[in-house]
C-alpha cells in the first residue's frame, strides 16, 4: 500500500487552472524533493494533500484511505514556510512551541503525561537544541527556528514529513545542516519526506526522488532516471538537466 495516492488531481483557483492531472505516489520510505518554477504549483500540491485545498477533479488517498476520510493526522506532521516577519509575536519558549506538536492530537483536557514530556526530550537532543529550551523563539537564528519547528513537527513521531521551501531564508551552511538532519532522520527512522524546494541543484544531493512541477507533473522518479531521460534532455537541456540531476561533478 502507498502511503500516498495521487491519481489524476487537478486543482483551480476560481476559474484558473494551476495544476492539472496529476498523478504519483508515494512509497514508505521515501524521499522525495518537489521542485519547478515559481507558479508552477508546488505549494498548491502540497495544501491539496494536506486537505486545505479540495480538487476540481481526481483523488488522494492517504494511507489507503480517501482524503475526505482520513481522521488519523497524527501520522503527518508538517513544517511550513517559515514566517520570520510574526516569529517575533509569539512570546514563547522552544520547549513550549514544541510541545504544541502533541497538544494537536489530544482530546479535551488537553494535557501532557510523562510519556509526552519524554517525547519532547527526545526529540530536542535528537535535534540538538536542549541548551535552547527555555529561551524565546524571537531570539533564535533562522537556523535554530528551523529546529525547533523541525522538532515540534517530529515529536509525535509522524510516518510522514512534509516541508514547504523549510530553506528558503537560509544561509548556504546552516542549510546543508539542516539537509543532513532530514536525511539521517530518513535513514534511521525511515520518515518518509516529501520537500518543496527552490533550490534544484542542491535537493538532488540529499532527496532520493524528484517531482518536478509546472502546473503538470514534468517528471517524477529517481535523480538517476531524471539524470538518464532523453525527454528531460528535451525538455530542459543537457546542461540545465544535468545540473539538477546532481550527478555530475562540477555541472
Amino acid at each position: 500500500m502507498s502511503l500516498i495516492a495521487v491519481r489524476d488531481v487537478s486543482v483551480s483557483y476560481g476559474s484558473a487552472p494551476v495544476l492539472q492531472n496529476i498523478s504519483f505516489e508515494v512509497e514508505r520510505g521515501d524521499y522525495i524533493g518537489i521542485a519547478g518554477p515559481n507558479g508552477s504549483g508546488k505549494s498548491t500540491l502540497i495544501k491539496t494533500l494536506l486537505g486545505l485545498l479540495t480538487p476540481v477533479n481526481g483523488s488522494v488517498e492517504l494511507f489507503g484511505e480517501p482524503l475526505e476520510h482520513f481522521n488519523t493526522w497524527g501520522r503527518i506532521g508538517y513544517l511550513p514556510q517559515r514566517l520570520e516577519g510574526t516569529r517575533h509575536a509569539f512570546p514563547a519558549t522552544v520547549e513550549e512551541i514544541v510541545t504544541t506538536g502533541l497538544l494537536a492530537g489530544k482530546t479535551f483536557p488537553k494535557r501532557l503525561d510523562s510519556t509526552d514530556r519524554r517525547a519532547v526530550e527526545t526529540i530536542l537532543g535528537q535535534l540538538e537544541i536542549i541548551p535552547l529550551r527555555k529561551h524565546f523563539i524571537g531570539k533564535l537564528s533562522g537556523g535554530q527556528l528551523q529546529r525547533v519547528l523541525l522538532a515540534r513537527a517530529l515529536v509525535h513521531k509522524p510516518d510522514v514529513l512534509i516541508l514547504d521551501e523549510p530553506t528558503v531564508a537560509l544561509d548556504p551552511a546552516t542549510r546543508d545542516t539542516f539537509y543532513e538532519i532530514l536525511r539521517e532522520m530518513n535513514k534511521t527512522r525511515a520518515v518518509t519526506i516529501l520537500l518543496v524546494t527552490h533550490d534544484t541543484p542542491t535537493i538532488g544531493e540529499f532527496a532520493t526522488k524528484l517531482i518536478y512541477l509546472d502546473r503538470q507533473l514534468i517528471f517524477f522518479g529517481t535523480f538517476g532516471e531524471f539524470c538518464e531521460s532523453a525527454n528531460m534532455t528535451e525538455y530542459f537541456g543537457a546542461q540545465a538537466q544535468h545540473v539538477i540531476c546532481h550527478r555530475h561533478p562540477g555541472e
